[in-house]
């Protein structure tokens, strides 16, 4: 990384992209400040023009979007659409080259350690590009804090990624690699599989095995809790059906053989709170494992993001060792939408918490202003 920052000059513009299977994130940055961030869902598993559909609701938002510098990060070559990681980096690029109205160079993509690359080079370093937005944010909270770990929570996964001395501190670098380590979860606060959390489950006194089934998701879990945001439901209940509390429990139920007419609603909720402690413990042991490989000391802070950010205190205590009090390796919190995003004070209510949920368009747009003149 550039040591040598510059800071950016007042008239540039950069659009931040983090281009995720299931989402489009995007910020404006001007003057090196936060102004606007937006999401829009783009299944891109069913097909490319998703992808423009939403690139078209970013120009429509942004009339300027053709005067700005873009940096592109990305998750969506992993989808089924793409033969395989290589042709989905490579596919994703050439889209974006084709819809963003750009002149030539304002289009980098940040490929990591190799620093970033027009899209006539994509192709060569498509390794590195791939799937990197989680160190993206991680080397913006650095430049932060002197020392933690990043928890950024989404729709479908969970990057826990410790950070120190201005830098990331793992050399993991591909998704492959961090599901050995330990520094990915897929665990995801609306897309996760309910049946993925545990094979048994604690309610009404009694542990059950649940059903392996497609029946209910996380969205579910979170949405009866009243803890998940409308704004981040974006994709259809597992039964396309309502997303209405009955609806809700209607799916809850199905996990352990049930209907939601053969318990209360305070009963579902319960299931609900059994569903939701599962997540955070296995979540919880996941960061202990990243902690204690890192070596993190009690001033470490914990950076939230994602649009599951309201579990992070819960997986901090699940964390702790036995012979610890709960909650003591991490006691220092902080929000990269609050402390690690540089929000302008003109921006509209509410843009610090989209900076949160969309971190990473938010940091990649940061970056690339702070190592470019």
């Amino acid at each position: 990384m550039n040591r040598n920052l510059r800071v950016p000059t007042p008239e540039r513009t950069t659009i931040g992209w983090d281009i995720g299977g299931a989402h489009v994130k995007a910020c404006l940055l001007r003057g090196g400040e936060v102004v606007d961030v937006a999401q829009w869902g783009c299944p891109l598993w069913q097909g490319l023009d998703h992808l423009a559909r939403a690139l078209e609701a970013a120009s429509a938002r942004w009339p300027g979007l053709a005067a700005a510098q873009h940096a592109v990060t990305m998750t969506g070559e992993m989808v089924d659409l793409f033969p395989d990681r290589e042709a989905g980096v490579r596919g994703i690029a050439a889209a974006l080259a084709a819809s963003l109205p750009t002149r030539p160079g304002a289009l980098q993509f940040f490929a990591g350690d190799a620093g970033w690359c027009a899209a006539a080079d994509v192709a060569r370093h498509w390794e590195h590009i791939a799937s990197a937005n989680w160190l993206a944010t991680a080397r913006h909270a650095a430049l932060v804090f002197p020392e933690g770990a990043l928890v950024d929570i989404g729709s479908t996964t969970t990057d826990l990624i410790a950070f120190g001395h201005g830098r990331v501190l793992t050399t993991s670098r591909t998704d492959a690699e961090r599901l050995v380590s330990g520094e990915l979860a897929y665990h995801g606060v609306v897309r996760t599989p309910v049946c993925a959390l545990t094979q048994r489950i604690e309610w009404r006194g009694e542990a059950r095995h649940v059903m392996n089934e497609f029946f209910a998701t996380t969205a579910d879990v979170y949405r009866l809790c009243g803890e998940l945001d409308p704004a981040h439901d974006l994709y259809p209940s597992a039964d396309s059906a309502p997303k209405t509390l009955p609806a809700t429990r209607q799916r809850l139920a199905r996990m352990v053989g049930l209907d939601e007419r053969d318990a209360s609603a305070e009963e579902w909720l319960e299931l609900a709170h059994a569903w939701r402690a599962a997540q955070v413990e296995a979540i919880g042991a996941q960061l202990r494992c990243v902690l204690a490989a890192h070596a993190l000391s009690r001033d470490a802070v914990v950076v939230s993001a994602g649009c599951g950010a309201f579990l992070v205190p819960g997986l901090a205590a699940a964390a702790a060792t036995p012979t610890e009090n709960a909650g003591t390796m991490l006691r220092r919190f902080a929000a990269y939408g609050a402390n690690v995003a540089k929000v302008a004070r003109h921006a509209a209510a509410g843009t610090a918490a989209w900076a949160q949920v969309c971190a990473p368009s938010v940091a990649v747009a940061a970056l690339f202003e702070r190592e470019h003149d």
